[in-house]
């Protein structure tokens, strides 16, 4: 009876821009920045960018402007994917029990979850849940949630939404800081259903265990704060942060292991965060993982960017298309962000 995600849903905006692109639109002529824009590993990235004035340039957006893009477009996003998901669980929108919706791109009051519940005609007495601010590690922690529910309440639908509109948390100021989260960033959301009852034939893998690790030498590596020049939130990465996170990754791996009788040979799939290539790379050497195990993670990182907490679900979901699971398979998550932190689950076919 442990909880199983039984369906998955993705959704872009249908904009789509290569770092070349890009860097036209904006004027990015400085070298150093072309660079880390060329070295991405990114051959697009959906996004929602201003309209161009009648100069050719992209209009500036007041830090109220990129809100009311958070608000529209996220909705938009979740909505369309929720519907994907809901189609993929055979399911209806009447059915859903507790949602969750996971940001870190803007800050509303009431969440997505009120919303959205408003919009599409949720059951009003459906719990919920808003994650906010986590950021790229928080899809993990908002399944974490989920799941606890869904095993309190056998048979009962659970939803999860991770809904990013990253182009809503751009500064444009031609500085480093900005360029690095200007080169890697995407917009996207995503979701999952789970439900707590008996095992049938084809449904998705159990969820088992999570484990958990904040680094806090590592707190003001990648934060999210306001920048009084540009009179906007403007968000930091920290170039060391990759390795950080690879040093942590294998005391991650052996908590979320230990007790459960899973060795790591037995794991056959691997789901990490498309958090950028140095960090894919380092996880990649710290844990002995193959460019095979990390597959869907580079290919969502080439085809769509970091899309931030949703990025996991991506892969999850390339995953399950691939068709290549057989029962008794075991996976593991892991996310990465702001704390610093490094989120890890445990599933099973």
């Amino acid at each position: 009876m442990r909880p199983r995600i039984n369906g998955i849903g993705t959704a872009n905006p249908k904009t789509a821009y290569s770092q070349s692109e890009l860097l036209e639109r904006y004027g990015m002529t400085d070298p150093r920045i072309a660079s880390i824009f060329e070295n991405s590993h990114i051959d697009q990235r959906h996004l929602l960018l201003p309209d161009l004035d009648d100069d050719g340039n992209p209009v500036d957006e007041s830090q109220g402007q990129l809100l009311v893009k958070h608000r529209s477009h996220g909705i938009e996003l979740a909505a369309e994917a929720l519907r994907r998901c809901l189609e993929d669980a055979g399911a209806e929108v009447d059915d859903i029990d507790y949602l969750c919706c996971v940001t870190s791109t803007g800050f509303l009051t009431p969440g997505f979850s009120a919303l959205l519940i408003n919009e599409l005609g949720i059951p009003r007495d459906c719990h919920r849940a808003d994650v906010v601010g986590m950021g790229c590690n928080a899809g993990l922690n908002g399944l974490n949630a989920v799941t606890s529910w869904a095993q309190s309440n056998p048979g009962r639908l659970a939803i999860m939404i991770c809904v990013e509109v990253c182009s809503a948390a751009y500064v444009f100021d031609g500085t480093m800081r900005t360029a690095v989260v200007n080169s890697l960033f995407g917009d996207g959301a995503a979701a999952v259903a789970l439900t707590a009852d008996s095992p049938r034939p084809g449904q998705g893998p159990a969820v088992l265990k999570f484990a958990s690790r904040l680094i806090p030498e590592a707190m003001d590596a990648m934060r999210y704060d306001w920048d009084d020049d540009q009179h906007k939130f403007s968000f930091y990465v920290d170039r060391d942060v990759p390795y950080v996170v690879g040093a942590h990754a294998e005391e991650v791996l052996a908590a979320l292991l230990d007790g459960t009788g899973v060795r790591r040979s037995d794991v056959a799939h691997w789901i990490v965060h498309s958090g950028g290539k140095k960090v894919i790379d380092s996880v990649r050497v710290n844990l002995g993982l193959t460019a095979y195990d990390l597959r869907h993670t580079e290919s969502v990182l080439r085809n769509y960017g970091n899309l931030s907490s949703g990025s996991f679900l991506f892969s999850y979901r390339q995953l399950v298309e691939e068709g290549r699971i057989a029962p008794g398979d075991h996976c593991v998550f892991m996310t990465m962000g702001p704390g610093s932190t490094i989120e890890m689950a445990l599933l099973r076919w």
